[in-house]
């Protein structure tokens, strides 16, 4: 696909959700063998012109994710090429059991795509919600899992994702008018973060939604004369461990941010390999709540939960006078 200033305008304003459909669209004038799997979620997905363009390369399956895993590890198992999509909290907790056998047991390959992850459909309640994906699937064997900072990334990581060598979650977060954090083209590897801004002082590792608030949170911390170094870590699993040594050893503090609990996701994820380093900074721990709260307006949720970028520098400054 070409990354041009007009698509990247497009992808920002359609959304995370819609742009993988035009990913979609791409990998099927190019992979004979691709087949994509819903769970009667082709519109929220972006599938609806795949649908149409390609449809002996497309299965509804229905309200039925289980179904859509077993599926889609039996055609992975006959060499096809296998995307499946629908909402985070269906494709993960409702699949569970059929990813951890069929896909971390059997390894078969297969990409799954999680729309709408975090709290961006809150307003239909938590049921709709998905805080703790992450922390489920980085702790199944086999599975790589990403969580592309923006659509540029989204892109991207559509594109590699389906040539990787095991399976991948791509957790897929925002709404549509996504923030731009990628104006132009730039090199994408699987595992390989990267660093968005140098700074002195402190290191915020931030993946999805959370990498443009941490760039905006870092613009408020220089004016309070604290320096930040802003990561990409799109690729939660595996992480980029030279990245985290980096880190380490040039911050007073590392910060991560991101839009799931607090628990077993980005932030569990680099003090896990922090505490096999001789000597690390502190970390303070920037996410989601260990509790399902109330519905609400996305942009309200985020603001009760303490990830605007203001709300997140002020959490900052708080430990870095600790520290």
């Amino acid at each position: 696909m070409i990354i041009s200033e007009r698509n990247i305008k497009m992808w920002s304003n359609i959304g995370s959700r819609a742009t993988f459909g035009m990913a979609a669209l791409e990998l099927g004038k190019t992979i004979d063998d691709l087949m994509i799997l819903t769970g009667d979620t082709s519109t929220s997905a972006g599938l609806d012109r795949f649908k149409k363009t390609f449809p002996e390369k497309f299965l509804d399956v229905g309200i039925a994710e289980q179904n859509m895993m077993g599926i889609a590890a039996g055609l992975a198992s006959e060499g096809f090429k296998v995307i499946t999509s629908t909402f985070a909290p269906f494709q993960t907790m409702r699949c569970c059991e059929q990813i951890k056998v069929n896909l971390g047991y059997m390894r078969h390959k297969v990409c799954m795509v999680g729309l709408a992850s975090g709290v961006v459909l809150g307003m239909l309640g938590y049921t709709h919600c998905s805080i703790e994906d992450v922390a489920v699937m980085r702790s199944i064997p086999g599975i790589t899992v990403i969580s592309p900072a923006d659509c540029v990334e989204t892109v991207k990581v559509a594109l590699a994702a389906v040539n990787h060598h095991e399976s991948v979650y791509i957790r897929l977060t925002g709404g549509a008018r996504n923030p731009q954090v990628y104006r132009e083209d730039y090199s994408y590897e699987i595992g390989k973060a990267n660093t968005l801004r140098e700074g002195n002082d402190i290191t915020i590792i931030a993946a999805g939604t959370m990498v443009y608030v941490s760039l905006e949170a870092a613009d408020i911390l220089l004016e309070q004369g604290i320096s930040a170094t802003v990561v990409n870590m799109h690729t939660i699993k595996p992480i980029d461990t030279s990245m985290i040594e980096k880190a380490c050893e040039s911050s007073k503090l590392i910060v991560t941010v991101e839009e799931h609990s607090t628990i077993g996701g980005l932030g569990s994820a680099v003090a896990e390999y922090k505490a096999t380093l001789r000597t690390t900074p502190s970390q303070l721990f920037i996410g989601l709540p260990d509790n399902h709260g109330k519905a609400g307006e996305y942009k309200d949720l985020l603001e009760k939960h303490g990830l605007t970028a203001i709300q997140i520098a002020k959490g900052i400054v708080n430990q870095y006078e600790r520290v």
